[in-house]
């Protein structure tokens, strides 16, 4: 039973977690970004191509993260039961 509370939390602070990362990651390339463009902005376009890019990695992350929580949730652990069977024991 503990297990599963565990899992459980887990899985609750792993998605929030990540998107804090993302999200502190997309603002900070968006501002360096922004900043690249103020300084040289012939050469917006490269930058911006590059920013895009940049911000869907990241972003594929935080989904990647959301993808193993709710694998994680309604899937488990495949050897769960052993786990539980040997710890009461």
């Amino acid at each position: 039973m503990m297990y599963l509370v565990a899992l459980v939390l887990a899985i609750g602070f792993g998605v929030p977690i990540a998107v804090i990362g993302g999200g502190l990651g997309q603002g900070k390339a968006a501002a360096s970004a922004f900043e690249g463009i103020a300084r040289q902005p012939e050469a917006a376009g490269k930058i911006q191509t590059a920013m895009i890019i940049g911000l869907a990695l990241i972003e594929s992350l935080v989904i990647y993260a959301l993808l193993i929580s709710l694998i994680l949730l309604f899937l488990g652990v495949p050897s769960a039961t052993a786990i539980i069977d040997k710890v009461v024991k």
